[in-house]
């Protein structure tokens, strides 16, 4: 047995990944908890970052590793690849925070002694993404199994399957609804929207000063773009939910994003918070990797979207394939 397939019997079993979700929220608790005035260590902060950056890149390399390897139906590829750049923005966002935290460049983040209880829960929020993102990865296998399977018969419409997609439609064919998230979810439509990212931090931190009302309107935004993509990727997901193994798929990714945006969502609530309360001293490295967050979350949101489209056009291809089976069954009744 490979490399490739011990990682995968390991650490893509469900068993493995809870428990080290609860082993990540017990550590936590452990070093939060067991003391009066909440102090993390050098050594525990050590201990908590140097796994999960190991674990993040891993993972990451196990998803390269795939978007290389599979070959046959080219929708995996993308997938795989679509996940990767997920992972990389995600865990150069992490890397980047236990380097300033060990170097000591990186100051209070919210209010103390919030600011204890932010890092826990950006913590397990980040081991919850690895080991939803992981779990999914075993089912987009799957999903590639099946559809080479099916292919093995009808080799011809294998061949033309990716052909017959409906890959342009017309503007005026489309109603509100699906205008709205064709011109959302079009590739152009993020990047407009990861430039204006970063040309508005860029003009909020020019002067190393972060207004309340900057940081509301930063905020606000984000929590935008990361519930809507839940609420994007659940209503794809509901209406293909009869293939098992990618509805398995939609679960994962959603629990991971919905993980994201829950330590999204306390950040900015404590960060507004401890703005109501004065002026903040002056240390502009905290600005920067204030920025380098935002930028990571803009991305990441905007691939997520990315990849949804490719998960949409799996499942159209793939009941492109199976669809060939009615009317041979039909002729033999």
């Amino acid at each position: 047995m490979g490399i490739r397939e011990t990682f995968e019997r390991v650490m893509l079993d469900w068993r493995i990944l809870m428990a080290i979700i609860i082993a990540a929220i017990l550590w936590r608790a452990y070093i939060s908890l067991n003391e009066t005035v909440p102090t993390i260590t050098f050594g525990e902060s050590l201990c908590s970052g140097i796994p999960l950056i190991i674990f993040g890149w891993v993972t990451f390399a196990y998803m390269y590793h795939m978007f290389r390897v599979l070959t046959g139906w080219s929708i995996s590829n993308w997938i795989y690849e679509g996940i990767a750049v997920c992972m990389v923005s995600i865990n150069v966002y992490a890397l980047l925070y236990y380097m300033m935290r060990w170097f000591r460049l990186l100051h209070v983040e919210a209010y103390l002694p919030w600011d204890f209880i932010l890092r826990d829960v950006r913590y397990i929020a980040l081991v919850v993404f690895y080991c939803t993102i992981l779990w999914s990865a075993k089912y987009v296998k799957r999903m590639h199994e099946d559809y080479i399977a099916e292919s093995k018969e009808k080799a011809v419409l294998h061949i033309i399957s990716p052909y017959l997609y409906p890959t342009v439609r017309r503007l005026r064919e489309m109603n509100i609804r699906e205008l709205i998230g064709t011109v959302l979810t079009d590739e152009r439509t993020l990047l407009v929207i990861v430039g204006t990212a970063f040309l508005w931090r860029t003009a909020i931190s020019f002067d190393y000063e972060i207004t309340r009302g900057e940081s509301v309107c930063s905020g606000i935004a984000i929590f935008l773009l990361g519930w809507l993509l839940v609420v994007h990727l659940l209503s794809i997901s509901l209406k293909q939910r009869d293939w098992l193994d990618l509805a398995k798929v939609y679960r994962g990714i959603i629990t991971g994003v919905v993980a994201i945006n829950i330590y999204a969502l306390l950040y900015y609530a404590m960060r507004w918070w401890r703005l109501g309360w004065g002026e903040e001293a002056f240390v502009p490295l905290d600005y920067i990797f204030r920025d380098a967050r935002f930028f990571a979350l803009v991305i990441f949101y905007c691939t997520s979207i990315v990849l949804s489209k490719f998960l949409k056009r799996a499942y159209d291809e793939y009941m492109i394939l199976s669809a060939a089976e009615i009317p041979k069954k039909a002729s033999q009744d």
